[in-house]
């Protein structure tokens, strides 16, 4: 066994360990989703950068900036990072007032119980997507790090099996203490690597951005005719907007200390993380220049762009450089698949079997623990398949929260905002939005054709339409039988 694969199973170990330390502080259901409401700002802006921080960020973006430039990439780190900064600004507040357990308390105190199980569910079907790129990315990891002595599907059951240890005994107390180091280790660990490309490039930093840059790669703006800018729009909407009514999201803001922190935590992390985003993206790029062949191997018909990065790793820099950025790389995605395998599990067992199953907190906390075992192998499963059909690590990251802008958005905005917001607005809302999606998402499946205005759009339209016509028309029709 080699040097780095020492370390790597060293970091596991210690994983583990730091889940089994966190258990200690789990006394209730609180402590478990919230970390019992406790956490101090520096805390909340590591867990509110490493929402969003994992596998994509890393592997995802870099290679998706390769072949598409910055155009390729509005929907993260920009919509998800504007997601951030729009949960701090307009959200968080209002929701850290309410004492929530999780989002979908607020549909059920707002809207009604079957306003909370649709959007529940909505809801954790739209994180097999997400927490699957995670898994993935894990298994991709560990394959390369093994010099393929483990397999990809080995390594994918290997990340996910201590992913689900640390969240299954300690929740929210494992991950923010995991996020706060993770994050220590991302920021150390790719700057390093950073500064190793640099020093190699005769231009230095600069080098990088000026090839970029001759090469159209800072090339933002969608061409002007409707076509483009409606797809421009519709991807940056997807995560800006749509994961805003996320249980991952809403934990790691209701986990702060006081709503001052909740505010600033949000707005911090998000900036900082669509800022921190580009460091992959100079090492990727960087890497290429070093090393043209990676562009012949890896982007290629049969290649993987991203393996760009971890193979220049392997194969061009010093073991305690690969140590390091491996040991960042880990981090990166554990610590967003722990914050998402717990976030959709706190929404079964909150929301769907609290309520089925009458739960005291004594249950309700072995339910929490169970619904992280068993979503988690759900989602193995979805990632195993999601692999064998070819979808990317960015693919399956940015299709993961079409459900929750059509089903969802809508009524935690107008739930927070208008007044007269009721349940058959809601119900109306998401019918029309979710349905409208899902036809036109099949339609354009099934015959293979690029619609003019992206089925999501239309989703989000018709549930804002649903969302106005079914509240005003309720209202209306109690106003006249009263």
């Amino acid at each position: 066994m080699d040097t780095l694969s020492v370390f790597v199973i060293l970091y596991m170990a210690i994983s583990v360990g730091i889940g089994i330390y966190a258990a200690r502080r789990v006394h209730n259901s609180t402590d478990y989703i919230l970390a019992g409401r406790s956490l101090p700002i520096y805390i909340t802006i590591a867990t509110v950068f490493a929402t969003w921080f994992g596998s994509e960020a890393v592997l995802g973006m870099p290679a998706t900036f390769m072949e598409e430039g910055l155009a390729g990439i509005v929907a993260d780190p920009f919509g998800a990072g504007i997601c951030l900064i729009f949960v701090g600004v307009f959200f968080a507040a209002r929701l850290y007032r309410m004492k929530l357990l999780t989002i979908g308390d607020f549909y059920r105190q707002r809207f009604g119980p079957t306003v909370e199980t649709l959007v529940s569910i909505a809801i954790c079907i739209s994180y097999l997507g997400w927490v699957s790129a995670q898994i993935v990315a894990l298994g991709l990891t560990i394959n390369l790090i093994s010099a393929d002595a483990i397999s990809l599907e080995i390594g994918m059951i290997i990340g996910l099996g201590v992913v689900m240890f640390y969240t299954v005994f300690g929740g929210m107390w494992s991950i923010a203490i995991m996020d706060f180091l993770q994050m220590m280790l991302i920021l150390c660990g790719l700057c390093a690597v950073a500064y190793l490309i640099s020093a190699r490039l005769d231009g230095g930093f600069m080098e990088v951005i000026n090839h970029a840059s001759a090469n159209n790669k800072f090339e933002f703006w969608p061409d002007l005719d409707i076509v483009s800018i409606l797809a421009f729009l519709g991807a940056f909407v997807t995560l800006a907007l749509g994961s805003i009514p996320q249980q991952d999201v809403f934990q790691r803001v209701m986990s702060a200390k006081d709503e001052k922190v909740a505010v600033h935590g949000t707005v911090i992390g998000g900036t900082f993380y669509i800022a921190f985003c580009f460091v992959p993206i100079f090492i990727a790029y960087g890497a290429t220049m070093l090393d043209p062949g990676l562009i012949d191997t890896h982007m290629s018909a049969d290649g993987d762009p991203q393996r760009i990065l971890p193979s220049f790793i392997l194969n061009d820099v010093p073991l305690p450089i690969q140590i390091v950025f491996f040991g960042a790389l880990l981090s990166a995605i554990m610590s967003t698949a722990s914050g998402t395998l717990l976030a959709p599990s706190a929404i079964l067992a909150e929301n769907i079997f609290k309520n089925i199953f009458k739960l005291d907190d004594r249950h309700l906390l072995i339910t929490l623990r169970l619904c992280v075992l068993g979503f988690g192998l759900i989602v193995l499963a979805y990632a195993y398949f999601s692999t064998m059909a070819g979808l990317s690590i960015f693919e399956m990251v940015e299709n993961a929260y079409l459900v929750t802008l059509c089903g969802a958005f809508a009524p935690l905005a107008f739930g927070v905002y208008w007044k007269n917001a009721n349940n058959t607005g809601a119900l109306v809302s998401i019918a029309l939005g979710v349905s409208s999606w899902a036809v036109l998402e099949a339609y354009s499946v099934s015959t293979g054709e690029t619609l003019a205005v992206p089925p999501q759009l239309v989703g989000l339209f018709m549930a804002i339409v649903g969302m106005i016509v079914g509240s005003l028309i309720s209202k209306g029709s109690s106003t006249q039988t009263a």
